[in-house]
């Protein structure tokens, strides 16, 4: 589980794509303090399980299911990804509950400069829109943010200076993919809603 607070950027530093799947090396400083084989590690919101440890640098598999579902495939060396180890139980959530599990993916469809921040809107798939409300919890390539407001199948955000300059979201152009977690609660609870047999 993460909580959507990005602890670094770090950078890939290779991508060995075989088929359908893919083995990806992100370079990184801080989400290797502590880092073992095993670990789990949101890179560009997917959670990914440490492989490989190398100098500066971890590797983790990816699955065909999250190669189609993510944008990890369309990486390529020297792109920055947001990276967020799990959190400790006696951690503080400062964000959401994030699984790490994408969803599917968005683009960017508008971007507003405001004073000191920026708004950002989103198209998402259609299937993806009831799990979305204003006030609520979405993660974009991992980085947990409050939903201002949602039209059809566009939702819009507001990015902080901070957000800005410790995350990729601050290099973002229109027409950008990203990949978006939607709020847990908000799943379960239209399975719940829709009778879906446990």
């Amino acid at each position: 589980m993460f909580t959507g607070i990005v602890e670094e950027m770090g950078r890939v530093v290779d991508l060995d794509v075989e088929g359908r799947s893919a083995r990806i090396t992100v370079g990184a400083r801080a989400v290797l303090e502590d880092a073992k084989l095993g670990d789990s590690v949101a890179v560009a919101g997917v959670c990914l399980t440490v492989t490989q440890l190398g100098e500066g640098s971890f590797s983790a598999d990816v699955m065909p299911e999250t190669m189609a579902r993510t944008g990890l495939g369309a990486l390529r060396v020297g792109d920055p990804v947001n990276l967020e180890r799990a959190v400790r139980a006696d951690g503080r959530l400062g964000g959401h509950v994030v699984s790490g599990h994408v969803d599917g993916q968005g683009v960017v469809a508008v971007i507003e400069p405001g004073v000191a921040w920026l708004t950002m809107a989103i198209d998402l798939p259609e299937e993806l829109a009831r799990f979305v409300a204003p006030q609520g919890s979405i993660a974009v390539d991992g980085v947990s943010l409050t939903v201002v407001g949602i039209e059809g199948v566009r939702f819009t955000v507001g990015l902080i200076p901070t957000t800005l300059e410790v995350t990729t979201l601050g290099g973002l152009r229109v027409g950008d993919r990203v990949n978006l977690e939607t709020d847990i609660l908000a799943k379960y609870v239209a399975r719940l809603v829709a009778g879906v047999p446990a």
